[in-house]
């Protein structure tokens, strides 16, 4: 898409979900990524979105909704973050940041690697792997912030990303539905796992074509280190969640 049109689209989904404006040149960063995007995934399933009003809503402005919630100069961790949601726009829009993306699908991975490098961005790092594998286990409770986009149920989730948060640090959990219900399953897990105070921001997702879509973001504060043992491995956490 030229970027005239692909701006006038952007700005309009930005000013319906009452998000800030973006600058010309992070416009431009994000018309790049979108005709890259569309260009891999002819050829490289990397999501079931195929046009770019959609992918504005559903993907850049959906992901956009978690930075409020950010605070400045942040180490954040995206676990699942499939072909860069919510790391790549997030990148885009706050270089104060310090990302890593991590997710176990290998072509995921290159391709945020790929668009990191075409983009130029020198705050995004990805890493093909599993929460619970050695070589990130390395990385404990050394972030500000862990984010991630519709992976799993709360109280799976949280044993995947709270042991990655730093003490005084948060986890945010992008939501479609059912928020309430799954914080209410997790209660256990989030203490166990060190989390305290839970806040739930309820919001809604205005595609370009008008419609709306229920979104929430829970966000988790850490309050104290996480037991060793934890995470488990991703079965054993399956089988039988905190």
């Amino acid at each position: 898409m030229e970027y005239a049109e692909f701006k006038a689209l952007f700005v309009k989904s930005l000013q319906e979900n009452s998000l800030e404006p973006q600058s010309d040149d992070i416009i431009r960063l994000f018309c790049e990524f979108d005709n890259h995007l569309h260009k891999v995934n002819v050829i490289t399933n990397l999501t079931a979105i195929r046009n770019t009003p959609d992918a504005i809503s559903k993907h850049y402005i959906d992901s956009l909704l978690a930075s409020a919630y950010i605070p400045p100069n942040a180490r954040v961790l995206d676990i699942g973050c499939g072909p860069g949601f919510p790391s790549i726009p997030l990148a885009i829009t706050r270089p104060d940041l310090s990302i890593v993306a991590l997710d176990s699908t290998a072509k995921k991975i290159a391709f945020v690697k790929e668009s990191a490098e075409i983009l130029s961005f020198g705050n995004l790092k990805a890493i093909a792997g599993r929460a619970e594998d050695a070589k990130i286990i390395a990385n404990l409770g050394k972030f500000d912030v862990v984010v991630s986009r519709a992976v799993a149920r709360m109280n799976v989730l949280c044993e995947l990303g709270l042991p990655y948060v730093k003490i005084g640090g948060k986890m945010l959990a992008l939501k479609a539905a059912k928020a309430e219900e799954e914080t209410s399953e997790a209660k256990n897990c989030i203490r166990v796992l060190g989390g305290t105070d839970v806040a739930m921001h309820a919001t809604e997702l205005i595609n370009l074509d008008g419609s709306a879509e229920p979104r929430c973001i829970i966000e988790v504060q850490k309050a104290k280190a996480t037991p060793a043992i934890y995470p488990r491995a991703y079965a054993q956490i399956l089988k039988k969640p905190l």
